[in-house]
């Protein structure tokens, strides 16, 4: 077993891989709160890591005394484990002391992931997490809840959606804080909501009669082919709503609780903070406003 490693401190220097996602963006902010020097890396950005081109693993590594890690697109995908293998050595070759990873809930192939990277160092922090809240205002959902409908290949089957900003406190407190080294976080939030309910509530926040419709999900994938969405895309797609979405994830757990000693926030405080910015309304009343 690897000595503890120490948390990470004022004036020292976090890798953020994935530094423009939801997660990834309030990690870097909490931790520039808090004196940290962030190194925020992504296809685009100043430091640059592209999963796909090992060759810009090794320079964002070097001389970083931490990392948040996310995979993209998704660690299901069948690239994920060689990558993860590779980044979990060079991490260790570099010596660096905290890292946490975000994974998914209910992915088996997520779950060898996490394996493999445990595998590496004992002492790393796993946050396994749920569909996110903020997927229905930063992310695919936006677009059709602002024109007033969203179809999905989404039954009855409920989800305890859980908001960005408790994965973004729960890894932060594991880079931060003492007591986190080599546990697994399954984090939800506090009930279970199907995707018919989130659009409800999203509508009375929004003070808007927003509906949902369940389609099939050949048609779906026809239909984000239209939209020319990379073929990746839509087989996570598929997988996440045809497999992920059979009701293995329809119960909470008290994975927040146990990192942070509190309760996750709620989704119907997500929608009404969300909702106050007018990032629902519809498109007239952006466009006036």
């Amino acid at each position: 077993m690897n000595q503890p490693t120490k948390p990470l401190t004022p004036g020292e220097t976090a890798l953020i891989v994935g530094a423009g996602g939801k997660t990834g963006r309030r990690v870097a902010e909490q931790l520039s709160g808090k004196g940290v020097q962030v190194r925020a890396a992504s296809r685009s950005g100043s430091t640059r890591f592209d999963w796909d081109d090992p060759s810009t693993w090794e320079p964002a590594l070097r001389g970083a005394d931490a990392a948040y890690v996310t995979y993209s697109p998704d660690l299901a995908v069948p690239e994920a484990p060689e990558a993860i293998r590779e980044f979990a050595r060079l991490a260790a070759a570099h010596d660096l002391g905290r890292v946490v990873l975000l994974s998914g809930r209910g992915e088996e192939e997520a779950q060898r992931c996490e394996e493999i990277f445990q595998g590496v160092r004992r002492d790393w922090t796993v946050v396994r997490s749920s569909w996110f809240n903020q997927n229905f205002d930063e992310g695919y959902f936006l677009p059709p809840l602002q024109q007033g409908t969203l179809a999905l290949p989404a039954g009855d089957i409920a989800e305890p959606f859980i908001d960005v900003d408790d994965i973004a406190d729960v890894a932060v407190a594991a880079l931060t804080g003492a007591g986190h080294e080599g546990r697994i976080y399954e984090v939800t939030g506090p009930r279970l909501l199907t995707f018919a309910d989130a659009v409800r509530e999203i509508g009375a926040a929004a003070g808007r009669d927003l509906s949902f419709v369940q389609v099939p999900a050949e048609g779906y994938s026809r239909e984000m082919e239209a939209q020319q969405v990379p073929e990746v895309i839509i087989g996570l797609t598929r997988y996440l709503f045809e497999t992920v979405l059979d009701g293995r994830n329809a119960h909470v757990t008290d994975g927040v609780r146990r990192a942070l000693g509190r309760e996750p926030r709620d989704f119907a405080d997500y929608a009404a903070r969300a909702a106050a910015t007018g990032i629902w309304a519809e498109q007239a009343a952006r466009s006036a406003s």
